[in-house]
């Protein structure tokens, strides 16, 4: 069974996130059988992003949020207001750390009350529980953040275990928890040279490489400092150095894990769009069907298939059933 990870944004930190120079929005796994839509940590750019590759948010089943900082959680409302079909049918769940769902020691609540109204569950979590996510085996893991509630994930697919390790300072224990991990998805904010306090740089991303042991390593949660240096360079130094085989995150790229891993580029569209079931008007029945419908339609953006990876395109265009806007609370 192979499992599908669409990167929607591989940017991170506060100057990517504000200038959008990469986007931010998390990333959209698809796993099971029947498959089953996670999205992780929907923050700045995940809207925008699955637009262009008319994905129908109405499909998505869970939205799992690490840790209480924007460029995580920003897009998370109205993720969840699409998931719901803007709020008139109550469907899936929402999982956070207590900063986000909660609020704790000064952050948050990031998911608001009415928003978690609308979804079947919403759990908390914190390192060492467990959890079952549409199936799917879920390990919260420690991490050492500004915020403290923050956490890591490992999932474990049909496909191997698949980690996202989430914003944290490097430390051997951190790392450990990892071991066994046949993808390991590190946000490296800074190259090598550059530490700084709570995330990873490139030094500290080639120890976790060592310890880990991956099949392939992926960076996400590129700093300003870092796309100016050069993420394909940063991924190719980490290589080198850790003998693991590492790549640049790019937005909107798609990683399928199945007996082999492949790399692509989701095709990506301009113009406008929306799925069938969103509102029609007065007088005006919803359409019951599946497909989405494009307004207007411009050429699509040619999807990079450079690189050793063997990139290819992949387009699934949205769908889902009908639906209508709920008021907003006043």
């Amino acid at each position: 069974m192979t499992v599908r990870i669409t990167f929607l944004g591989t940017g991170g930190g506060r100057h990517t996130t504000m200038y959008q120079t990469r986007c931010t929005g998390g990333m959209l796994m698809e796993h099971g059988n029947p498959v089953h839509r996670l999205h992780i940590d929907p923050g700045p750019g995940a809207l925008v992003q699955m637009n262009r590759i008319r994905y129908d948010l109405g499909k998505t089943e869970s939205v799992i949020i690490s840790h209480a900082h924007p460029d995580h959680y920003g897009d998370s409302p109205s993720v969840i207001e699409g998931m719901t079909r803007g709020g008139w049918k109550k469907r899936g769940h929402v999982y956070g750390s207590p900063t986000v769902i909660t609020g704790e020691g000064g952050l948050g609540p990031c998911v608001s009350q009415y928003h978690q109204s609308l979804v079947e569950g919403v759990q908390v979590f914190r390192p060492g529980d467990v959890l079952n996510v549409d199936g799917m085996q879920v390990d919260i893991c420690k991490a050492k953040h500004s915020d403290p509630t923050n956490v890591g994930f490992r999932f474990h697919t049909d496909a191997g275990i698949i980690s996202y390790v989430s914003d944290t300072e490097f430390t051997e224990e951190i790392a450990r928890q990892y071991i066994g991990s046949r993808v390991l998805i590190l946000p490296v904010t800074t190259p090598h040279g550059n530490q700084i306090k709570f995330h990873l740089c490139t030094d500290t991303a080639i120890e976790f490489c060592r310890i880990v042991r991956p099949e392939l390593c992926i960076f996400i949660h590129l700093g300003i400092v870092m796309i100016r240096q050069g993420p394909a360079n940063e991924a190719r130094y980490c290589q080198e150095r850790s003998g693991v085989r590492t790549v640049a995150g790019e937005d909107r790229m798609v990683l399928e894990a199945g007996e082999i891993l492949r790399l692509g580029q989701a095709r990506a569209h301009s113009g406008e769009w929306y799925p069938r079931w969103s509102p029609r008007g007065p007088g005006r029945q919803p359409n019951r069907g599946s497909r989405a419908t494009v307004v207007k339609q411009e050429k699509p953006a040619a999807a990079d298939t450079e690189g050793p990876h063997r990139r290819r395109r992949h387009h699934r265009p949205g769908d889902q059933g009908p639906g209508a806007p709920p008021q907003m609370p006043t």
